[in-house]
């Protein structure tokens, strides 16, 4: 697993399995955020099979599947919702991670200072330069 703090609430990874679960509990989560639809590509694995394992172990799970690059008002507010509701700390988790660190910026915007998202997601090794570029001038 490669898990990437991005708060002390949130953090992101990409694809995980339902076999990462135990260490996702181990690591002090509480709660698994999925980002990614499933069959995005061949292989990986399904949002069941994780909410299954996670749910098996006492941990909660929520899907909130986004499409890369077609982000709509009604995903953010599902995704706002879910930051507000799951138990924290939360993992997210889609192909790459990037989603993930990309919705939870647009979240944030006009919460947190742009500056203070764009330093905690390069730590994390995501760069949202450029979105928050784009919702700058918005």
């Amino acid at each position: 697993m490669d898990l990437r703090k991005i708060t002390d609430n949130f953090s992101v990874s990409p694809q995980i399995e339902a076999a990462d679960v135990p260490g996702i509990i181990a690591a002090g989560f509480r709660s698994i955020l999925c980002n990614r639809p499933d069959d995005e590509e061949p292989g990986q694995c399904c949002f069941d099979q994780v909410a299954e394992a996670a749910r098996d172990a006492g941990i909660e799970v929520r899907t909130v599947p986004i499409t890369s690059g077609m982000v709509r008002p009604e995903d953010m507010a599902a995704f706002r919702s879910a930051l507000e509701q799951l138990p924290r700390p939360v993992l997210a988790y889609c192909r790459s991670g990037t989603r993930c660190t990309m919705l939870w910026s647009i979240a944030q915007f006009g919460e947190m200072a742009p500056e203070d998202i764009l330093e905690r997601t390069s730590k994390a090794g995501y760069d949202m330069s450029d979105l928050l570029r784009q919702l700058s001038q918005r």
